[in-house]
């Protein structure tokens, strides 16, 4: 499922709801939790799952072609825990 087809859906199961509104409530999700990891917080739905931010340290790597070696760069990276209700949903 792409993100136009999430709008379509919601729009669909919300009664009165456009797809116009539909799509305003899913680019206000996607900002906020985007903004709330690039402020180092985490975003945690209950029974869904927890967005957070991880910090990946800096390392030494490989180029598969040249066989140099290369410094890689720390990073900051988006990280999502499934919560226990989907799990449980996932399972059977």
């Amino acid at each position: 499922m792409n993100k136009a087809e999430l709008i379509e859906v919601i729009a669909g199961k919300v009664e009165g709801l456009s797809k116009k509104q539909a799509d305003g409530m899913v680019e206000c999700f996607v900002e906020t939790v985007t903004s709330e990891l690039k402020k180092g917080g985490e975003v945690a739905i209950s029974g869904f799952g927890t967005f957070s931010a991880k910090n990946r340290a800096g390392r030494m790597g490989i180029n598969p072609q040249t066989k140099a070696k290369i410094q890689i760069a720390p990073v900051t990276v988006p990280k999502f825990k499934a919560g226990k209700t989907l799990k449980d949903a996932l399972k059977s």
